[in-house]
């Protein structure tokens, strides 16, 4: 077994509490921290019997030490837990690991590398994908941008929760992997979307429909695991339509800077706030079959 480690996990999400309570349960000390401390304190009942610990502040969490884990929401939100004189990057001792598993912009993700390099303290952007799921039974797929020397570090961590680890490159290469992995699956779902409406317009059976598509090049992830939910109008569940925007969001603008169109994604993202409108932004990515009319 690795050497139990000295860990610190701030944000307690969906992702992010399963992510803490892997670590802890492979028998690392960590230390929890959450904006909501009634999550926090939920976490601790969860896992109390390992060595666990809850903190007030972020400077609180990461003060000593080995390793920071940030699973937060936004760029602003990494800010806050991350950078100036109350986030976490000011409490680390030089030489500790900073990983940051939010999905955020690039240049978000350059600037806690930046700050981090002034201060001594191992970076790493490491965005994660698999969903809730993914999170809950640790077989998320990690990318990464850093170092070699930071990536080396962080493999111990990454086997409580990863199935696949990846370094993509320098920083910020993990958050431009990330948002290429979001074009991927807002494609996917339009077009697993616009099947099952022409599906359902011809009466076919959906599970024949699944047996037959799945078996052959018309494959996907989205399809096996979200066609019977999609076609039984079950949404509450999984990645949320408000975070899928978000990360659009970021993956146009990474386009828009690099003097790139990205039109189909862009018309997705439209179909997305169509779903928002209607009430969706907490349901799962596969609500954006909701946009289009139910032919039945």
């Amino acid at each position: 077994m690795t050497e139990p480690l000295k860990i610190a996990f701030l944000g307690l999400g969906v992702m992010g509490a399963p992510m803490a309570g892997h670590l802890a349960r492979a028998g690392h000390q960590v230390t929890v921290w959450n904006r909501t401390p009634a999550k926090a304190e939920a976490w601790i009942a969860n896992y109390a019997e390992c060595n666990v610990a809850r903190a007030d502040s972020p400077t609180d969490a990461a003060r000593g030490q080995q390793v920071v884990l940030t699973c937060v929401g936004n760029d602003q939100d990494l800010a806050e837990v991350a950078l100036g004189e109350g986030g976490a990057l000011a409490a680390m001792d030089r030489g500790a690991l900073f990983v940051d598993h939010t999905t955020v912009s690039p240049a978000a993700a350059r600037q806690v590398a930046q700050e981090a390099a002034r201060l001594g303290v191992l970076a790493l952007d490491a965005p994660v994908s698999g969903g809730q799921a993914g999170a809950e039974n640790a077989r998320l797929v990690t990318m990464c941008g850093g170092s070699a020397e930071a990536m080396e570090r962080a493999l111990p961590v990454f086997a409580a929760y990863a199935a696949r680890v990846v370094h993509i490159g320098d920083a910020g290469a993990g958050q431009s992997a990330k948002a290429v992995n979001q074009i991927c699956i807002a494609g996917v779902l339009a077009g697993v979307s616009e099947a099952m409406r022409l599906a359902q317009s011809q009466d076919l059976p959906m599970d024949k429909v699944l047996e037959a598509v799945s078996g052959g090049s018309g494959q996907s992830w989205q399809l096996e695991n979200r066609w019977a939910t999609m076609a039984a109008g079950e949404f509450d569940f999984g990645f949320a339509v408000d975070w899928m925007r978000k990360d659009l969001g970021i993956a146009l603008a990474t386009a828009h800077e690099a003097g790139l169109s990205l039109p189909i994604t862009a018309l997705i993202d439209q179909f997305y706030a169509a779903v928002q409108a209607r009430g969706g932004g907490r349901q799962d990515t596969s609500a954006l079959i909701r946009h289009l009319p139910d032919p039945a």
